[in-house]
């Protein structure tokens, strides 16, 4: 029975990574807010599901929005740094990316948040979504946000969505399959993986992990061949001598029945359950093979396995059908380019509708399988990263339904661009700018789909705490003082877009990081892009050989021309995982 109805002018449903941003950025605007999540943390991938290693939007430029401030309170938040693991360049306890999620929430009076609630039922009036039922009580809001891990109010409003696969003949993808087969039966979608951090015990003797039911050690067999025992353990590793556990080689994705998921409560629980067994077999077999000097990590999760993550990190939930659709083209580069095209064919005719940016690789999850795809990586900054893409406005909005938005990985995109449009950063930037969408939409009194793109472009632009990308340009970092210039030059003229992502102006400003170190030793060009460099200060790194990276446009620039076999002074920060370091200043530059 419900006991109470809120009213708010915007409602957003889920507290995952998208869910938590729109929240946030509705609030921020003015809007009414109302938050309800399933879970006491707040930021899915980034916290809840444990994924505290995040990946894309990596580059100096791309670290704008509210992905952007994210990243510079774990800088000032996180003891002992972000460099940690060699997966990313970005690695946190999780808690401490729930707490900055959880005091933003608190400082806004306007955006009330509800936890450990999930949605029943959603009130119709004609096609509009007008409120959402939930076990004792309801809300009723002029904007509906589904913000949920697996689109659950896409079925609960019967709005139209896909799940699995689809055919080469659909869109013409060239990575898409010519028919359904084997593993597109196995896997409709891509498989999830419950997080389980451990924990380096050092010379104590860490808890033995047990087996869960159905234990098989073959399933890990090789996990770490090729890489190496350290070098396995060092790809997620966090602070504080701790260990996400989120591998994807013989390790813990698992997808058996993955389509229970959507099924029913009682078997998305079932799934739920075993995929958190196999995380727990895999920990089992780690230790059985490296020692009791690792064990399940103590005091992460707020829930009595401290070691578990919330929930598991899914990667692909139902997806809308909306205006327009996200495909694998509109994510790959453009011929003889390194970004994909901001003005294409699933965009509205004669209008950029970009909202938002990702830049990583198009990446699947198959247990047992190597699924090929369509590169879309480039080398840049002595390393590899992914195209640059935008995400239109218009994969938010129903065909056919108002009053409702999604901002999540429930966008409307196909099966295979979900690979680089799920990551976590580029879903951060879909909610915050399907959160201003909606407050706008509120102010203006409109529907999504009739609210006038550009206003929403401006105010991601302009927005006074965190101003967000919406166009990718290598070289041009938000601190510069003609950021805003460049973004609204390539909106009013997207067939201009540069193919090499550069602006045709190449100053930079200030740097964005400050904590540097300085080191010097001699410069080595393997290819184009790649770097070495031998330390020959200071002396407790004296002969040792290093990876030089970069994540800012004017480094990347200097390291391309810089002399082979040359004396060179560096500033940057060492990473031990990755044996590289990461070059914030070079000569003085």
């Amino acid at each position: 029975m419900v006991h109470q109805t809120y009213i708010a002018d915007v409602l957003v449903v889920g507290g995952g990574t998208g869910g938590t941003a729109a929240a946030i950025q509705a609030a921020r605007r003015g809007a009414k807010t109302i938050l309800v999540s399933e879970f006491p943390w707040l930021g899915g991938m980034l916290t809840s599901a444990g994924v505290s290693v995040p990946d894309g939007n990596e580059l100096e430029a791309f670290q704008t929005g509210l992905w952007g401030a994210f990243l510079q309170e774990l800088r000032q938040r996180q003891p002992g740094g972000l460099d940690n693991s060699w997966v990313s360049f970005f690695s946190y306890d999780p808690q401490i990316g729930a707490e900055i999620f959880a005091d933003w929430v608190q400082e806004l009076p306007n955006l009330h948040w509800i936890s450990g609630q999930v949605p029943i039922d959603v009130f119709r009036q004609g096609d509009s979504i007008t409120g959402v039922r939930f076990a004792d009580f309801a809300v009723t809001a002029k904007i509906i946000l589904d913000g949920t891990e697996l689109g659950d109010l896409l079925a609960l409003a019967d709005i139209p969505y896909r799940w699995g696969w689809e055919l080469q003949s659909e869109w013409g993808e060239p990575s898409a399959p010519v028919t359904f087969n084997s593993l597109t039966q196995k896997y409709p979608v891509q498989a999830p993986t419950y997080v389980v951090i451990m924990q380096d015990f050092g010379e104590a003797v860490a808890p033995e992990i047990p087996a869960a039911p159905n234990y098989n050690p073959s399933q890990f067999t090789g996990a770490w061949d090729g890489y190496g025992a350290e070098t396995f353990l060092n790809y997620g590793r966090l602070p504080g001598g701790l260990f996400m556990m989120n591998w994807p080689i013989c390790g813990n994705d698992y997808g058996e029945g993955v389509g229970r998921l959507i099924e029913s409560d009682v078997s998305r629980g079932e799934f739920i359950q075993e995929s958190r067994w196999h995380s727990q077999h895999f920990a089992h077999f780690i230790q059985k093979q490296l020692g009791r000097r690792y064990g399940l990590a103590e005091k992460v999760f707020p829930h009595t396995s401290t070691a578990f993550a919330l929930h598991p990190y899914y990667r692909e939930s139902r997806r809308l059908v909306g205006l327009t659709t996200v495909r694998e083209q509109d994510i790959l580069s453009i011929a003889k380019g390194r970004v994909a095209s901001i003005f294409n064919d699933a965009f509205a005719l004669g209008v950029c509708e970009a909202i938002a940016v990702g830049n990583y690789a198009n990446d699947h999850h198959y247990p047992g399988v190597q699924f090929p795809l369509q590169p879309k990586s480039i080398r840049w900054g002595g390393r590899w990263t992914g195209t640059p893409f935008t995400i239109p406005y218009s994969c938010l909005i129903p065909a056919t339904t108002d009053g409702f938005l999604v901002c999540e990985k429930n966008i409307s995109v196909s099966h295979i661009a979900n690979g680089a449009t799920r990551l976590q950063p580029v879903v951060m930037g879909i909610g915050q700018a399907a959160g201003m969408a909606a407050a706008i939409c509120v102010e203006l009194n409109c529907q999504p789909r009739d609210l006038p793109i550009r206003k929403l472009q401006t105010a991601l632009l302009e927005d006074n705490r965190s101003k967000a990308l919406i166009i990718p340009l290598f070289n041009l970092p938000p601190n510069r003082s003609d950021w805003r210039h460049w973004q609204l030059y390539y909106l009013d003229n997207p067939q201009a877009y540069p193919v090499s992502g550069d602006c045709p102006d190449s100053a930079f400003g200030k740097p964005l990081i400050q904590e540097s170190n300085c080191f010097k030793g001699i410069f080595y060009r393997l290819e184009q892009q790649e770097y070495r460099f031998t330390v020959t200060a200071p002396a407790t790194y004296q002969g040792q050989n290093w990876q030089l990276v970069t994540l800012r446009s004017h480094i990347d620039e200097q390291l391309r021309a810089y002399p082979h076999e040359q004396l060179v002074t560096l500033w940057g920060r060492y990473n031990r995982s990755g044996n590289w370091l990461l070059v914030e200043h070079l000569n003085g530059g």
